[in-house]
Protein backbone atom coordinates (compact mmCIF):
# COMPACT_ATOMS: atom_id res chain seq x y z
CA UNK A 1 0.00 0.00 0.00
CA UNK A 2 1.13 3.36 -0.54
CA UNK A 3 2.45 5.36 2.29
CA UNK A 4 -1.04 7.31 2.98
CA UNK A 5 1.05 9.70 5.31
CA UNK A 6 2.81 11.10 2.60
CA UNK A 7 -0.01 12.27 1.15
CA UNK A 8 -0.94 14.67 3.91
CA UNK A 9 2.53 16.28 4.55
CA UNK A 10 2.80 19.54 4.31
CA UNK A 11 -1.14 19.86 5.66
CA UNK A 12 -0.69 21.50 8.38
CA UNK A 13 1.22 25.06 7.79
CA UNK A 14 1.06 27.93 9.28
CA UNK A 15 -0.88 30.97 8.38
CA UNK A 16 -1.87 33.13 10.47
CA UNK A 17 -4.74 35.30 9.06
CA UNK A 18 -4.95 38.81 9.21
CA UNK A 19 -9.06 38.44 10.79
CA UNK A 20 -7.26 36.43 13.43
CA UNK A 21 -4.42 38.87 13.95
CA UNK A 22 -6.61 41.73 14.61
CA UNK A 23 -8.91 39.98 16.66
CA UNK A 24 -6.07 38.88 19.52
CA UNK A 25 -4.46 41.90 19.08
CA UNK A 26 -7.61 43.62 20.31
CA UNK A 27 -7.49 42.04 23.45
CA UNK A 28 -6.68 44.30 26.24
CA UNK A 29 -3.01 43.86 27.81
CA UNK A 30 -2.03 40.96 29.89
CA UNK A 31 -1.34 40.82 33.11
CA UNK A 32 1.34 39.11 34.45
CA UNK A 33 -0.99 36.41 36.34
CA UNK A 34 -3.44 36.49 33.33
CA UNK A 35 -3.27 32.47 31.16
CA UNK A 36 -4.62 32.98 28.05
CA UNK A 37 -6.01 30.11 25.94
CA UNK A 38 -6.67 29.06 22.41
CA UNK A 39 -9.59 26.62 22.64
CA UNK A 40 -10.35 24.25 19.83
CA UNK A 41 -13.84 24.99 20.19
CA UNK A 42 -15.17 27.28 17.64
CA UNK A 43 -17.12 29.36 20.30
CA UNK A 44 -17.17 29.93 24.53
CA UNK A 45 -18.79 27.02 25.45
CA UNK A 46 -22.24 28.00 27.41
CA UNK A 47 -21.97 29.16 30.77
CA UNK A 48 -25.44 28.63 32.03
CA UNK A 49 -24.19 25.57 34.24
CA UNK A 50 -24.32 22.53 31.56
CA UNK A 51 -21.71 23.72 28.94
CA UNK A 52 -21.74 22.89 25.28
CA UNK A 53 -19.07 22.03 23.17
CA UNK A 54 -18.84 18.50 24.15
CA UNK A 55 -16.08 18.13 27.31
CA UNK A 56 -14.15 20.76 25.84
CA UNK A 57 -16.95 23.02 27.50
CA UNK A 58 -16.84 20.73 30.84
CA UNK A 59 -12.97 21.18 30.58
CA UNK A 60 -12.87 25.49 30.75
CA UNK A 61 -16.35 26.85 31.82
CA UNK A 62 -17.42 23.55 34.17
CA UNK A 63 -14.80 22.24 36.19
CA UNK A 64 -13.19 25.97 36.77
CA UNK A 65 -17.05 28.00 37.28
CA UNK A 66 -18.51 25.30 39.17
CA UNK A 67 -18.69 22.26 40.88
CA UNK A 68 -20.49 19.08 41.04
CA UNK A 69 -21.69 16.64 43.87
CA UNK A 70 -18.86 14.01 42.66
CA UNK A 71 -15.51 15.15 40.85
CA UNK A 72 -12.72 13.91 39.54
CA UNK A 73 -9.05 13.93 40.83
CA UNK A 74 -6.61 16.14 38.55
CA UNK A 75 -3.99 16.23 40.89
CA UNK A 76 -1.79 13.58 39.24
CA UNK A 77 -0.77 11.70 35.93
CA UNK A 78 0.71 9.26 36.92
CA UNK A 79 -2.47 6.21 37.07
CA UNK A 80 -6.42 6.92 35.64
CA UNK A 81 -7.98 10.16 37.37
CA UNK A 82 -10.44 8.45 39.98
CA UNK A 83 -13.68 10.23 41.75
CA UNK A 84 -13.35 12.21 44.44
CA UNK A 85 -15.71 13.59 46.60
CA UNK A 86 -16.90 17.22 45.58
CA UNK A 87 -20.00 19.26 46.82
CA UNK A 88 -20.85 15.66 48.22
CA UNK A 89 -18.55 14.26 50.91
CA UNK A 90 -20.00 10.87 51.11
CA UNK A 91 -22.52 9.14 49.19
CA UNK A 92 -24.50 5.36 49.37
CA UNK A 93 -26.65 3.19 47.69
CA UNK A 94 -29.66 2.01 50.00
CA UNK A 95 -28.76 -1.73 50.43
CA UNK A 96 -32.65 -2.67 50.18
CA UNK A 97 -33.49 -0.71 46.91
CA UNK A 98 -30.57 0.24 44.93
CA UNK A 99 -32.47 3.09 43.07
CA UNK A 100 -32.17 5.25 45.71
CA UNK A 101 -28.87 6.75 47.15
CA UNK A 102 -28.34 9.36 49.98
CA UNK A 103 -25.49 11.92 49.56
CA UNK A 104 -24.31 14.09 52.26
CA UNK A 105 -23.39 17.52 50.77
CA UNK A 106 -20.35 19.71 52.01
CA UNK A 107 -21.22 22.40 54.75
CA UNK A 108 -19.73 25.65 54.62
CA UNK A 109 -19.86 26.32 50.79
CA UNK A 110 -21.33 29.81 48.99
CA UNK A 111 -21.81 30.57 45.96
CA UNK A 112 -20.09 33.39 44.29
CA UNK A 113 -23.12 35.59 45.26
CA UNK A 114 -22.58 35.05 48.58
CA UNK A 115 -25.62 32.67 49.20
CA UNK A 116 -25.07 29.18 50.38
CA UNK A 117 -25.14 25.95 49.12
CA UNK A 118 -27.66 23.16 50.42
CA UNK A 119 -29.78 20.56 49.81
CA UNK A 120 -32.55 22.89 48.09
CA UNK A 121 -29.45 24.05 45.34
CA UNK A 122 -29.03 20.45 44.38
CA UNK A 123 -33.16 19.75 44.20
CA UNK A 124 -33.26 22.74 42.33
CA UNK A 125 -30.19 21.86 39.79
CA UNK A 126 -31.75 18.43 39.17
CA UNK A 127 -35.34 19.99 38.63
CA UNK A 128 -33.27 22.33 35.64
CA UNK A 129 -33.12 19.67 33.14
CA UNK A 130 -35.57 16.97 34.61
CA UNK A 131 -38.70 18.30 36.01
CA UNK A 132 -40.92 20.24 33.26
CA UNK A 133 -43.34 21.46 35.41
CA UNK A 134 -40.64 23.70 37.50
CA UNK A 135 -39.78 27.47 36.88
CA UNK A 136 -36.37 26.80 35.41
CA UNK A 137 -36.45 24.17 33.38
CA UNK A 138 -33.93 24.36 30.59
CA UNK A 139 -34.82 22.34 27.34
CA UNK A 140 -31.88 23.67 26.08
CA UNK A 141 -29.64 22.08 29.22
CA UNK A 142 -30.95 18.95 28.45
CA UNK A 143 -28.95 17.69 25.61
CA UNK A 144 -25.67 18.38 27.67
CA UNK A 145 -26.61 16.89 30.65
CA UNK A 146 -29.56 13.84 30.32
CA UNK A 147 -27.64 11.58 28.05
CA UNK A 148 -24.70 12.00 30.40
CA UNK A 149 -27.00 10.69 33.34
CA UNK A 150 -29.71 8.68 31.74
CA UNK A 151 -31.37 7.28 34.67
CA UNK A 152 -31.29 9.78 37.13
CA UNK A 153 -34.77 10.56 38.26
CA UNK A 154 -35.79 13.07 41.09
CA UNK A 155 -34.05 14.32 43.51
CA UNK A 156 -35.83 14.94 47.32
CA UNK A 157 -33.82 17.00 50.51
CA UNK A 158 -34.00 15.07 53.44
CA UNK A 159 -32.33 17.93 55.31
CA UNK A 160 -29.94 21.04 54.89
CA UNK A 161 -27.08 18.72 53.93
CA UNK A 162 -28.62 15.66 52.90
CA UNK A 163 -30.44 14.43 49.77
CA UNK A 164 -32.28 11.34 48.48
CA UNK A 165 -31.66 10.67 44.19
CA UNK A 166 -33.73 8.47 42.74
CA UNK A 167 -32.83 6.71 39.44
CA UNK A 168 -35.42 4.68 37.43
CA UNK A 169 -33.10 1.34 37.49
CA UNK A 170 -30.75 -0.16 39.61
CA UNK A 171 -27.22 2.05 38.02
CA UNK A 172 -23.90 1.40 40.16
CA UNK A 173 -22.77 4.38 37.39
CA UNK A 174 -24.59 6.79 38.82
CA UNK A 175 -21.58 8.57 40.86
CA UNK A 176 -19.67 8.63 37.51
CA UNK A 177 -22.29 9.81 35.54
CA UNK A 178 -23.01 12.98 38.13
CA UNK A 179 -19.29 14.44 37.57
CA UNK A 180 -21.48 16.20 34.80
CA UNK A 181 -24.23 18.33 36.78
CA UNK A 182 -22.59 21.33 37.69
CA UNK A 183 -24.38 23.20 40.43
CA UNK A 184 -25.45 26.65 39.93
CA UNK A 185 -26.57 29.56 42.24
CA UNK A 186 -30.48 29.29 41.94
CA UNK A 187 -30.84 32.94 43.78
CA UNK A 188 -28.86 34.13 41.18
CA UNK A 189 -31.03 32.76 38.23
CA UNK A 190 -33.91 33.56 40.49
CA UNK A 191 -32.96 37.64 40.35
CA UNK A 192 -32.70 37.06 36.53
CA UNK A 193 -36.11 35.38 36.07
CA UNK A 194 -37.57 38.57 38.10
CA UNK A 195 -35.83 40.73 36.09
CA UNK A 196 -37.83 39.21 32.73
CA UNK A 197 -40.42 41.99 31.78
CA UNK A 198 -43.92 41.29 32.56
CA UNK A 199 -44.80 41.57 29.26
CA UNK A 200 -43.46 38.08 29.03
CA UNK A 201 -45.94 35.91 30.29
CA UNK A 202 -45.07 32.62 28.64
CA UNK A 203 -43.21 30.33 31.45
CA UNK A 204 -40.90 28.45 28.88
CA UNK A 205 -40.05 31.96 27.28
CA UNK A 206 -39.68 33.72 30.75
CA UNK A 207 -36.85 30.99 32.12
CA UNK A 208 -34.99 31.01 28.71
CA UNK A 209 -34.93 34.95 28.85
CA UNK A 210 -33.61 34.24 32.49
CA UNK A 211 -31.33 31.72 31.27
CA UNK A 212 -29.83 34.06 28.71
CA UNK A 213 -29.35 36.77 31.19
CA UNK A 214 -27.70 34.26 33.87
CA UNK A 215 -25.08 32.65 31.24
CA UNK A 216 -23.49 36.32 31.12
CA UNK A 217 -22.13 35.97 34.45
CA UNK A 218 -22.71 32.63 36.05
CA UNK A 219 -22.41 32.04 39.08
CA UNK A 220 -20.93 28.77 40.62
CA UNK A 221 -19.33 27.97 43.56
CA UNK A 222 -15.99 27.08 41.66
CA UNK A 223 -12.45 28.42 42.02
CA UNK A 224 -13.05 31.01 39.37
CA UNK A 225 -15.94 33.57 38.77
CA UNK A 226 -17.28 35.04 35.86
CA UNK A 227 -16.07 38.44 34.79
CA UNK A 228 -16.57 39.33 30.91
CA UNK A 229 -18.44 37.07 28.17
CA UNK A 230 -17.89 38.13 24.78
CA UNK A 231 -19.77 35.29 23.01
CA UNK A 232 -17.28 33.75 19.81
CA UNK A 233 -14.65 36.29 21.01
CA UNK A 234 -13.47 35.73 24.56
CA UNK A 235 -14.73 34.72 28.28
CA UNK A 236 -12.47 36.56 31.05
CA UNK A 237 -12.65 34.62 34.75
CA UNK A 238 -11.17 35.67 37.76
CA UNK A 239 -9.85 33.70 40.77
CA UNK A 240 -12.12 33.14 43.32
CA UNK A 241 -10.24 33.85 46.56
CA UNK A 242 -12.41 32.27 48.78
CA UNK A 243 -13.07 29.27 47.66
CA UNK A 244 -14.15 26.15 49.78
CA UNK A 245 -11.14 23.71 48.55
CA UNK A 246 -7.78 25.60 50.17
CA UNK A 247 -5.66 22.85 48.07
CA UNK A 248 -7.64 24.83 44.26
CA UNK A 249 -7.74 28.25 45.55
CA UNK A 250 -6.37 29.59 42.53
CA UNK A 251 -2.69 31.21 42.21
CA UNK A 252 -3.59 32.87 38.35
CA UNK A 253 -5.51 36.09 38.88
CA UNK A 254 -7.22 36.06 35.18
CA UNK A 255 -8.07 33.00 32.48
CA UNK A 256 -8.60 34.09 29.33
CA UNK A 257 -10.40 31.67 27.12
CA UNK A 258 -10.25 32.14 23.26
CA UNK A 259 -12.11 29.96 20.33
CA UNK A 260 -9.19 29.34 17.69
CA UNK A 261 -11.01 26.04 16.27
CA UNK A 262 -8.51 25.76 13.24
CA UNK A 263 -4.78 23.73 14.10
CA UNK A 264 -2.96 26.72 11.81
CA UNK A 265 -4.52 29.59 14.00
CA UNK A 266 -3.88 28.09 17.04
CA UNK A 267 -0.47 27.31 16.27
CA UNK A 268 0.62 30.90 14.91
CA UNK A 269 -1.36 32.69 18.16
CA UNK A 270 1.05 30.91 20.37
CA UNK A 271 4.09 31.55 18.27
CA UNK A 272 3.64 35.05 17.78
CA UNK A 273 2.64 35.36 21.96
CA UNK A 274 -0.76 36.20 21.23
CA UNK A 275 -1.56 33.30 23.60
CA UNK A 276 -0.05 31.29 26.59
CA UNK A 277 -1.54 27.77 25.69
CA UNK A 278 -2.93 26.07 23.03
CA UNK A 279 -5.22 22.84 22.67
CA UNK A 280 -4.21 20.19 19.93
CA UNK A 281 -1.19 22.00 17.98
CA UNK A 282 -0.28 21.41 14.37
CA UNK A 283 1.73 18.31 14.48
CA UNK A 284 4.35 19.26 11.85
CA UNK A 285 4.99 22.50 13.68
CA UNK A 286 5.55 20.32 17.26
CA UNK A 287 9.56 21.15 16.99
CA UNK A 288 9.36 24.38 16.25
CA UNK A 289 6.71 25.32 19.25
CA UNK A 290 9.67 23.04 21.00
CA UNK A 291 12.29 24.81 20.03
CA UNK A 292 10.79 28.24 20.99
CA UNK A 293 10.82 27.30 24.29
CA UNK A 294 7.22 26.41 24.67
CA UNK A 295 6.43 23.02 26.29
CA UNK A 296 4.67 19.74 25.01
CA UNK A 297 2.14 18.29 27.72
CA UNK A 298 0.57 14.90 27.19
CA UNK A 299 -0.62 12.07 28.14
CA UNK A 300 -3.20 8.83 27.48
CA UNK A 301 -6.51 9.75 28.10
CA UNK A 302 -9.36 7.68 28.81
CA UNK A 303 -10.73 8.61 25.13
CA UNK A 304 -12.01 7.21 21.62
CA UNK A 305 -11.09 8.54 17.97
CA UNK A 306 -14.20 6.36 16.59
CA UNK A 307 -16.29 5.70 13.50
CA UNK A 308 -19.48 4.64 14.83
CA UNK A 309 -21.79 2.48 12.52
CA UNK A 310 -25.25 3.00 11.41
CA UNK A 311 -27.51 -0.11 12.03
CA UNK A 312 -30.58 0.85 9.94
CA UNK A 313 -31.75 -1.17 7.14
CA UNK A 314 -29.60 -0.35 4.11
CA UNK A 315 -26.32 0.50 6.24
CA UNK A 316 -23.55 -1.61 4.58
CA UNK A 317 -21.97 -2.33 8.42
CA UNK A 318 -24.72 -4.38 9.49
CA UNK A 319 -22.44 -7.18 7.46
CA UNK A 320 -19.59 -8.06 10.41
CA UNK A 321 -17.51 -8.99 7.90
CA UNK A 322 -17.40 -5.14 6.60
CA UNK A 323 -17.03 -4.30 10.27
CA UNK A 324 -14.59 -6.27 10.79
CA UNK A 325 -12.39 -5.65 7.63
CA UNK A 326 -12.59 -1.93 7.94
CA UNK A 327 -11.03 -1.88 11.06
CA UNK A 328 -8.03 -4.77 9.62
CA UNK A 329 -7.58 -2.49 6.98
CA UNK A 330 -6.41 0.92 8.84
CA UNK A 331 -2.31 1.58 9.51
CA UNK A 332 -2.66 2.66 12.82
CA UNK A 333 1.22 3.07 13.58
CA UNK A 334 1.34 4.74 10.13
CA UNK A 335 -1.54 7.49 11.24
CA UNK A 336 0.38 8.26 14.74
CA UNK A 337 3.72 8.52 12.78
CA UNK A 338 1.58 11.18 10.60
CA UNK A 339 0.59 12.69 14.07
CA UNK A 340 3.90 12.97 15.36
CA UNK A 341 2.77 10.15 17.95
CA UNK A 342 0.46 12.56 19.59
CA UNK A 343 -2.10 9.18 19.55
CA UNK A 344 -2.21 5.63 20.77
CA UNK A 345 -3.06 2.78 18.72
CA UNK A 346 -6.79 1.64 19.37
CA UNK A 347 -7.61 -2.18 19.81
CA UNK A 348 -10.62 -1.87 21.45
CA UNK A 349 -12.21 1.56 23.89
CA UNK A 350 -9.94 -0.21 26.43
CA UNK A 351 -6.58 -1.27 26.16
CA UNK A 352 -4.38 -4.19 27.60
CA UNK A 353 -3.87 -3.17 31.63
CA UNK A 354 -7.10 -1.88 31.83
CA UNK A 355 -9.42 -3.92 34.30
CA UNK A 356 -12.47 -3.63 31.50
CA UNK A 357 -10.17 -4.75 28.23
CA UNK A 358 -11.65 -8.56 29.04
CA UNK A 359 -10.54 -11.03 25.97
CA UNK A 360 -12.23 -10.50 22.85
CA UNK A 361 -11.58 -13.02 20.00
CA UNK A 362 -11.42 -10.81 17.42
CA UNK A 363 -8.14 -9.00 17.62
CA UNK A 364 -7.91 -5.44 15.70
CA UNK A 365 -4.47 -5.52 13.98
CA UNK A 366 -3.15 -3.93 10.65
CA UNK A 367 -3.83 -7.01 8.11
CA UNK A 368 -5.16 -5.65 4.91
CA UNK A 369 -4.82 -8.93 3.25
CA UNK A 370 -7.42 -10.57 5.78
CA UNK A 371 -9.65 -7.39 5.63
CA UNK A 372 -9.50 -7.85 1.49
CA UNK A 373 -10.50 -11.63 2.11
CA UNK A 374 -13.20 -10.59 4.22
CA UNK A 375 -14.93 -8.03 1.64
CA UNK A 376 -14.48 -10.33 -1.07
CA UNK A 377 -16.61 -12.91 0.99
CA UNK A 378 -18.95 -9.69 1.62
CA UNK A 379 -19.38 -9.55 -2.25
CA UNK A 380 -17.02 -6.29 -2.68
CA UNK A 381 -14.16 -5.73 -4.80
CA UNK A 382 -11.74 -2.76 -6.16
CA UNK A 383 -14.41 -2.85 -9.29
CA UNK A 384 -17.73 -3.16 -7.12
CA UNK A 385 -16.52 -1.08 -3.66
CA UNK A 386 -18.64 -0.19 -0.65
CA UNK A 387 -20.12 3.23 -0.40
CA UNK A 388 -20.33 4.41 3.33
CA UNK A 389 -20.56 7.88 4.03
CA UNK A 390 -19.29 9.73 7.75
CA UNK A 391 -19.68 12.55 8.99
CA UNK A 392 -17.13 14.32 10.90
CA UNK A 393 -15.87 18.42 11.89
CA UNK A 394 -13.67 20.55 10.34
CA UNK A 395 -12.65 20.91 14.56
CA UNK A 396 -13.39 20.23 18.21
CA UNK A 397 -13.58 18.84 21.79
CA UNK A 398 -11.24 15.42 21.43
CA UNK A 399 -11.44 15.73 17.99
CA UNK A 400 -7.93 15.48 17.52
CA UNK A 401 -7.09 16.57 13.98
CA UNK A 402 -10.52 15.22 12.32
CA UNK A 403 -10.02 16.31 8.75
CA UNK A 404 -6.44 15.15 7.90
CA UNK A 405 -7.24 12.07 9.80
CA UNK A 406 -10.28 11.38 8.22
CA UNK A 407 -8.62 12.37 5.02
CA UNK A 408 -6.12 9.39 6.34
CA UNK A 409 -9.31 6.50 6.72
CA UNK A 410 -10.24 7.65 3.64
CA UNK A 411 -7.03 6.71 1.33
CA UNK A 412 -6.27 3.91 3.50
CA UNK A 413 -10.08 2.26 3.06
CA UNK A 414 -9.96 2.03 0.00
CA UNK A 415 -7.28 -0.24 -0.70
CA UNK A 416 -9.92 -2.55 0.60
CA UNK A 417 -12.59 -2.00 -1.71
CA UNK A 418 -14.41 1.16 0.54
CA UNK A 419 -15.30 4.30 -0.99
CA UNK A 420 -15.37 6.98 1.42
CA UNK A 421 -17.26 10.65 1.36
CA UNK A 422 -17.09 13.13 4.21
CA UNK A 423 -19.23 14.98 5.61
CA UNK A 424 -17.42 17.80 7.17
CA UNK A 425 -19.55 20.59 9.44
CA UNK A 426 -19.13 22.39 12.34
CA UNK A 427 -18.25 20.31 15.65
CA UNK A 428 -21.26 21.65 17.59
CA UNK A 429 -23.59 20.89 14.82
CA UNK A 430 -22.35 17.13 14.64
CA UNK A 431 -22.07 16.98 18.13
CA UNK A 432 -25.88 17.53 17.75
CA UNK A 433 -26.46 15.56 15.23
CA UNK A 434 -25.04 12.92 16.99
CA UNK A 435 -27.79 12.89 19.83
CA UNK A 436 -30.53 12.91 16.88
CA UNK A 437 -29.68 9.93 15.60
CA UNK A 438 -28.41 8.04 12.48
CA UNK A 439 -32.63 8.16 11.52
CA UNK A 440 -32.99 12.13 11.55
CA UNK A 441 -32.64 14.01 8.48
CA UNK A 442 -29.58 16.01 9.82
CA UNK A 443 -27.63 12.62 9.35
CA UNK A 444 -27.92 13.61 5.03
CA UNK A 445 -27.43 9.95 4.47
CA UNK A 446 -24.77 8.72 6.96
CA UNK A 447 -24.24 5.50 7.61
CA UNK A 448 -20.66 6.07 10.33
CA UNK A 449 -20.16 9.16 12.30
CA UNK A 450 -17.02 10.80 14.19
CA UNK A 451 -17.22 12.30 17.44
CA UNK A 452 -14.79 11.53 19.60
CA UNK A 453 -15.49 10.12 23.47
CA UNK A 454 -14.84 9.87 26.96
CA UNK A 455 -14.66 6.72 28.58
CA UNK A 456 -13.75 7.18 31.76
CA UNK A 457 -16.05 4.45 32.81
CA UNK A 458 -17.96 1.64 31.55
CA UNK A 459 -21.16 3.73 31.31
CA UNK A 460 -19.67 6.26 28.92
CA UNK A 461 -17.19 3.89 27.26
CA UNK A 462 -19.64 1.42 26.04
CA UNK A 463 -23.34 1.40 27.66
CA UNK A 464 -24.21 4.40 26.06
CA UNK A 465 -23.26 3.55 22.67
CA UNK A 466 -24.69 0.17 22.90
CA UNK A 467 -27.80 -0.19 24.99
CA UNK A 468 -30.78 -0.46 22.94
CA UNK A 469 -32.14 1.51 25.99
CA UNK A 470 -29.84 4.65 24.84
CA UNK A 471 -31.23 5.23 20.84
CA UNK A 472 -31.72 8.79 20.21
CA UNK A 473 -32.75 11.09 21.91
CA UNK A 474 -32.13 9.16 25.29
CA UNK A 475 -28.00 9.13 24.98
CA UNK A 476 -25.61 8.62 22.14
CA UNK A 477 -26.22 5.26 20.42
CA UNK A 478 -26.41 6.99 17.19
CA UNK A 479 -26.68 4.29 14.99
CA UNK A 480 -29.37 2.31 16.80
CA UNK A 481 -26.82 -0.94 17.03
CA UNK A 482 -28.77 -3.56 19.68
CA UNK A 483 -28.00 -6.81 20.54
CA UNK A 484 -29.68 -8.87 23.45
CA UNK A 485 -25.58 -9.87 24.50
CA UNK A 486 -24.87 -7.02 25.12
CA UNK A 487 -28.30 -5.50 26.61
CA UNK A 488 -27.82 -8.52 29.43
CA UNK A 489 -24.19 -7.74 30.00
CA UNK A 490 -24.98 -3.82 30.71
CA UNK A 491 -27.85 -5.00 33.17
CA UNK A 492 -25.43 -7.29 35.42
CA UNK A 493 -22.76 -4.27 34.87
CA UNK A 494 -25.19 -2.01 36.08
CA UNK A 495 -26.18 -4.54 38.87
CA UNK A 496 -22.39 -4.81 40.15
CA UNK A 497 -22.74 -2.33 43.29
CA UNK A 498 -18.68 -3.75 44.15
CA UNK A 499 -16.07 -2.89 42.82
CA UNK A 500 -14.53 -5.82 41.29
CA UNK A 501 -18.02 -7.26 40.05
CA UNK A 502 -18.40 -4.17 38.24
CA UNK A 503 -14.76 -4.63 36.74
CA UNK A 504 -15.37 -8.33 35.73
CA UNK A 505 -18.88 -7.63 34.50
CA UNK A 506 -17.40 -4.48 32.18
CA UNK A 507 -14.21 -6.75 31.48
CA UNK A 508 -17.38 -9.63 29.62
CA UNK A 509 -19.01 -6.37 27.93
CA UNK A 510 -15.86 -4.77 26.44
CA UNK A 511 -14.58 -8.63 24.98
CA UNK A 512 -18.32 -9.13 23.47
CA UNK A 513 -18.48 -5.92 22.17
CA UNK A 514 -14.94 -5.84 19.98
CA UNK A 515 -16.34 -8.96 19.00
CA UNK A 516 -19.38 -7.42 17.58
CA UNK A 517 -17.46 -4.61 15.99
CA UNK A 518 -19.47 -1.53 16.18
CA UNK A 519 -17.38 0.90 15.88
CA UNK A 520 -13.92 1.71 12.99
CA UNK A 521 -11.73 1.81 16.68
CA UNK A 522 -8.76 4.56 15.29
CA UNK A 523 -7.05 5.97 17.86
CA UNK A 524 -6.93 7.21 21.45
CA UNK A 525 -6.35 10.58 22.45
CA UNK A 526 -3.28 12.12 24.55
CA UNK A 527 -4.04 15.13 24.89
CA UNK A 528 -1.05 17.26 23.40
CA UNK A 529 -1.40 20.71 24.81
CA UNK A 530 1.42 23.29 24.38
CA UNK A 531 2.07 25.74 26.86
CA UNK A 532 4.28 28.66 27.50
CA UNK A 533 7.13 27.54 30.07
CA UNK A 534 5.96 30.69 32.07
CA UNK A 535 3.01 28.34 33.11
CA UNK A 536 4.21 26.06 36.29
CA UNK A 537 2.66 23.60 38.05
CA UNK A 538 1.22 22.04 35.00
CA UNK A 539 -0.65 18.68 35.51
CA UNK A 540 -1.23 16.45 32.88
CA UNK A 541 -3.41 13.63 34.03
CA UNK A 542 -4.72 10.86 32.64
CA UNK A 543 -8.43 12.47 31.94
CA UNK A 544 -9.74 14.33 29.77
CA UNK A 545 -10.26 17.29 31.87
CA UNK A 546 -7.25 19.44 33.72
CA UNK A 547 -7.43 21.82 36.58
CA UNK A 548 -6.52 25.34 35.89
CA UNK A 549 -6.99 26.44 39.99
CA UNK A 550 -3.65 24.44 40.51
CA UNK A 551 -1.25 26.26 38.19
CA UNK A 552 1.00 29.87 38.59
CA UNK A 553 2.51 32.01 36.22
CA UNK A 554 6.11 33.45 36.40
Amino acid sequence: MPNAASRFVGRFTLPFTLATGLALAALPAQAQTTLRIGMTAADIPLTHGQPDQGYEGNRFTGIPIFDSLVQWDLSQGEAPAALVPGLATEWKVNPDDHTKWTFTLREGVTFHDGTPFDADAVVWNVGKVLDKAAPQYDPAQIGNTVSRMPTLRTATKIDDHTVELTTSEPDAFLPFNLTNLFIVSPSAWQKDFDAVPASVTDPAARSKQAWTAFASHAVGSGPFKVERLVPRQQLRLAKNPDYWNPARVPKIDNVVLLPLPEANARTAALLSGQVDWIEAPAPDAVEQIKSRGFVIYSNAQPHLWPWQFSFLPGSPWLDKKVRQAANLCLNRSELKAFLGGYMEEATGTYEEGSPWRGNPSFQIKYDPDAARKLMTEAGFSQSKPVKVRVQTSASGSGQMQPLPMNEYIQQSLRECYFDVTLDVTEWNTLFTNWRLGAKDPAAQGANAINVSAAVMDPYFGMVRFTSSKAFPPVSNNWGFFSDPKLDALIDKARNAFDPDEMDAAAAELHATLVDETPFLWVAHDVGPRAISPKVKGVVQPQSWFIDLATMSME
